[in-house]
């Protein structure tokens, strides 16, 4: 994690969105461009045909693909670059956010507040379910970003306030405030909280990692998919777990 970086990727992005833009005009998603020029701010290795496709980042001996969600939408790039080349998937996730309301008509922004929810590095899980298949690859490689960000949404929601139901216009990162890397499969140990009991169900591992029990149950499904927990027997309908020995 370098800071100095960030930032400076941030104000290169976000300056030239000014320049050229306004708020919920924009063509290439700020936090999307940010990300870019963080990981790879010289721009002729960015945007490069492999194959048939192109490539967020290509340095000619490792792809960077910035993905914020839909990883279904990574599958045929994937058969296609992990046969030449390590791939690593970099996912933001907003742990904490301040979120802006813009009013299209009007064109008045509202005064950031503080959302209440925390994102966590479990929410990649639900992605990850959707290319369960290419886990074990040894060549695919994960990066999540535990963000600050703001977030601006229209207000063209269904409620009478019209913030529910409302679509995002953009999110403009502002710092990172922690990562988690997944480069072997040994790590995704990291993604098992502390305090877990010998054997568990989602039910405990949903309480060590303070999130959903539906989020629990992914989280676990992909952890059993990577073999880093095995399945041990039931309580009721409920799977009993316990850790893997690598």
């Amino acid at each position: 994690m370098n800071e100095e970086k960030f930032l400076k990727a941030c104000q290169k992005i976000v300056n030239h969105h000014r320049e050229k833009n306004k708020i919920g005009t924009l063509g290439e998603k700020t936090l999307h461009a940010v990300l870019k020029n963080y990981f790879e701010p010289d721009e002729t290795k960015q945007e490069i045909r492999v194959g048939s496709y192109y490539a967020d980042i290509f340095d000619g001996e490792a792809i960077i693909e910035i993905q914020t969600r839909q990883f279904n939408k990574l599958r045929e790039k994937l058969s296609i670059f992990l046969k030449e080349y390590p791939v690593t998937i970099v996912y933001p996730v907003p742990g904490e956010k301040h979120l802006y309301w813009l009013d299209q008509e009007s064109g008045e922004l509202s005064r950031g507040r503080l959302s209440p929810k925390k994102g966590t590095p479990y929410e990649i899980c639900a992605e990850l379910y959707k290319i369960k298949n290419y886990l074990r690859n040894p060549n695919l490689h994960f990066h999540i970003l535990i963000l600050e960000v703001d977030e601006y949404r229209f207000l063209n929601g269904w409620s009478k306030d019209r913030k529910r139901g409302s679509s995002r216009c953009d999110r403009v990162p502002r710092r990172i405030i922690s990562e988690l890397c997944i480069t072997d499969r040994s790590d995704y140990r990291k993604l098992l909280p502390g305090g877990l009991p010998e054997r568990f169900g989602s039910k405990e591992f949903a309480k060590s990692a303070h999130i959903s029990r539906r989020l629990a149950q992914i989280t676990l499904h992909i952890l059993l998919e990577t073999k880093t927990v095995q399945r041990v027997g039931k309580s009721g309908n409920a799977w009993i777990y316990q850790m893997e020995k690598i």
